[in-house]
């Protein structure tokens, strides 16, 4: 995850109970202002000035609009009727949630109007619910009492969600040269893409990727090839040219990568190998862009790049990978792919190698590539499958990547995922739903922080 969010809290009543109790704004706004502090642990919170008319609200937005924030935070200090704001929040491209919260928790024997007043947001919410339910709007929901534990893991759940959806919808993602023939579950309109999610897709020439290549400084490179050798074990069957090569296509993607602000990239193998000019497939280097940061999916399949680059956003360090194989006496799937995988997420008891490996497919010379296998412990698939028409769809399975032994004839990382539904209804609803053959996985049981993801974008999510 990267920084921490930057939210807005939004505050509303309305100038009715002004005359009834006397000082009620200044109050209720120390209360927002003690929210805020609640909250200082998990986001870094602008408290805009109490709402009570409708130019208050447009004012206050205006502001918030100036600064680059992550999400809004709205919160009915009294009552306030929502019309003064059901526009401005169908409006604002700011992620939503609604805190149902109250300045005290329990109503006592002591309580009279003005403590009714003061803690009367609940139908406020309902109020300010309603008008975003009726605009079509997304947006998130938590209940709790706001001094509590829970209240400040929900906002954080949330606020990191909202930051990944916020910075979703600026993503750029590269494709290098073209998408996989006949390869349909990873096609999608990319007006559509854009359009409803936010990522763009832009296809680059694999000409840039060999200029950017052959530009890449000789100090540059041999710094990559120290840094390797300082961190993996390295195969003594690599000749200089192989790891030269390699150096040389991780160095010039990135450089394309950042001078074009692009959070994500995709190549594919044939692209690569019918363009002439390269000696071998760049895996060794989509995986260290990877443990970079950067989005990644094989054979032009930029919505999993796409997804892969929310996913680090959401949940840290992330991996790509597809389903190779079932092992029914295991009940799990052997989880793996050509030859890429972030490396920040091998497991700890064994070296990450960087390998000579022969691979006939793109035709090319034998690829360096970084062999280990998947750190053991919770873990979480997704993938994001587009429906056609507007429709998109976010398929979801914890579970748990097993501690197996190694396979020795298995050149490319792997490991073995055991879905808690089990591999029979697992794969039974992963195929009912659609559910793409790129993933990428995360470390933990990550659901819940998909779930409030997916109601910030707009996407449905399906659990298998």
């Amino acid at each position: 995850m990267h920084d921490r969010p930057r939210i807005a809290l939004l505050g509303i009543m309305q100038g009715l109970y002004d005359a009834m109790l006397p000082g009620i704004a200044e109050l209720q706004a120390g209360y927002a202002a003690e929210v805020a502090a609640a909250l200082e642990s998990v986001a870094d919170v602008r408290v805009a000035a109490p709402i009570k008319e409708r130019e208050d609200a447009e004012r206050a937005m205006r502001e918030i609009a100036g600064e680059q924030l992550d999400g809004l935070l709205v919160v009915n200090l009294t009552y306030g009727p929502a019309m003064r704001v059901a526009r401005l929040l169908a409006e604002t491209a700011l992620p939503i949630c609604l805190a149902n919260i109250q300045p005290v928790p329990a109503v006592t024997t002591e309580w009279d109007m003005a403590d009714l007043t003061y803690n009367q947001g609940i139908h406020g919410a309902q109020d300010t619910a309603n008008a975003m339910v009726r605009a079509g709007r997304p947006f998130h929901v938590v209940t709790d009492d706001w001094r509590a534990d829970s209240f400040r893991d929900a906002i954080r759940r949330w606020a990191h969600a909202a930051a990944a959806v916020t910075r979703w919808r600026s993503l750029k993602v590269a494709v290098f040269g073209y998408a996989m023939n006949a390869m349909g579950d990873i096609r999608v309109d990319e007006h559509t893409l854009l359009r409803m999610l936010g990522p763009q897709i832009d296809a680059l020439a694999p000409g840039a990727l060999h200029r950017a290549a052959t530009a890449a400084s000789d100090d540059d490179v041999r710094a990559l090839i120290a840094d390797e050798d300082a961190r993996f074990e390295i195969d003594t069957r690599l000749s200089p040219q192989e790891r030269e090569d390699h150096a040389r296509m991780q160095l010039g993607l990135e450089r394309l990568l950042t001078d074009g602000g692009y959070g994500a990239y995709s190549t594919h193998f044939d692209a690569i190998g019918e363009d002439g000019r390269f000696a071998r497939l760049p895996l060794a280097a989509a995986s260290s862009l990877m443990a970079a940061g950067y989005g990644y999916g094989a054979e032009g399949d930029a919505v999993t790049a796409a997804l892969f680059s929310a996913a680090t956003q959401l949940l840290g360090e992330t991996q790509f990978t597809e389903m190779y194989a079932m092992d029914f006496t295991r009940d799990a799937i052997l989880m793996s792919h050509m030859g890429e995988g972030n490396w920040r997420l091998a497991r700890d008891d064994r070296p990450v190698r960087l390998i000579k490996r022969p691979l006939g497919i793109g035709g090319l010379g034998d690829p360096p590539t970084f062999l280990f296998q998947y750190r053991p412990g919770p873990a979480t698939l997704a993938t994001l499958a587009p429906l056609g028409g507007d429709r998109f769809r976010l398929v979801v399975s914890e579970g748990e990547v097993l501690d197996t032994e190694e396979l020795p004839a298995l050149e490319m990382p792997y490991g073995f995922f055991r879905p808690d539904s089990g591999v029979r209804t697992c794969m039974d609803a992963w195929l009912r739903l659609g559910g793409p053959h790129h993933q990428v996985l995360n470390q933990g049981r990550q659901t819940e922080a998909w779930r409030v993801f997916c109601d910030l974008a707009g996407l449905e999510l399906a659990v298998a």
